[in-house]
């Protein structure tokens, strides 16, 4: 029975291709101007909670992480890894297409569920999953700022503000996490966990693919 819940974690992709921020939480922040801690912490948490392409990845990173430990570890790299770019994208306002990064990051749900079902060895490739998680992680920020870079946002306290958003980010993955990490220890005393495991990073990385042709394609049209 614990199948369901991981499966609806990874169809959830495809409903939430289109996370960018919300019309009417859109108008609020635009409206603020100075330090305001708990609009963007809000807004911070709820996009990490709803943007199921950044808890895709996340599902498949920690599949097979079967200690606290690593998964903490792990985590940290990917929180390290989005911090840094979301921070920077939109403090030195870096340019990045929106469609082509969301792209990458349906690339990396992909990639970390290939490697989940023994992809990378079958190439022959050995690549350290440090240094990847924490590389998409990157990508995963830059996602994040584009959403931001998308609003007019005021000047005044807009290091403090970053940091409050990057503070519901983490909190956001955080809650996301605690509720996946039970799902995954109590689905691993199934007897079906390994045959189970295979169908559905099958899925989760078919719902990369879904991804990246849905942004591909708003990336085409929009040139």
């Amino acid at each position: 029975m614990f199948l369901v819940p991981l499966l609806l974690m990874i169809l959830a992709p495809v409903l939430g291709v289109a996370h960018g921020v919300e019309e009417g939480d859109a108008a609020f922040i635009q409206g603020q101007a100075g330090f305001q801690f708990w609009p963007y912490f809000y807004l911070g948490a709820k996009h990490m909670v709803t943007g199921f392409d950044h808890l895709a990845f996340l599902a498949g990173v920690i599949f097979f992480l079967y200690k606290l430990k690593e998964v903490g570890l792990y985590v940290t790299l990917f929180a390290i890894g989005h911090s840094l770019t979301l921070i920077a994208g939109v403090w030195f306002d870096i340019p990045a297409n929106v469609y082509l990064i969301d792209a990458i990051i349906g690339f990396s749900v992909v990639y970390k569920a290939f490697e989940n079902i023994g992809g990378l060895k079958s190439l022959g490739l050995s690549i350290n999953p440090k240094y990847a998680v924490f590389t998409f992680g990157l990508f995963h920020g830059f996602g994040l700022a584009t959403k931001l870079q998308q609003l007019t946002l005021s000047e005044e306290g807009l290091f403090e503000n970053l940091i409050a958003f990057n503070i519901g980010v983490e909190l956001g993955q955080l809650s996301a996490l605690i509720v996946m990490v039970t799902f995954m220890n109590a689905w691993r005393y199934s007897d079906k966990f390994q045959a189970q495991s295979l169908i559905a990073n099958s899925i989760l990385m078919g719902m990369g693919f879904l991804f990246i042709f849905y942004q591909l394609t708003g990336y085409v049209v929009e040139v």
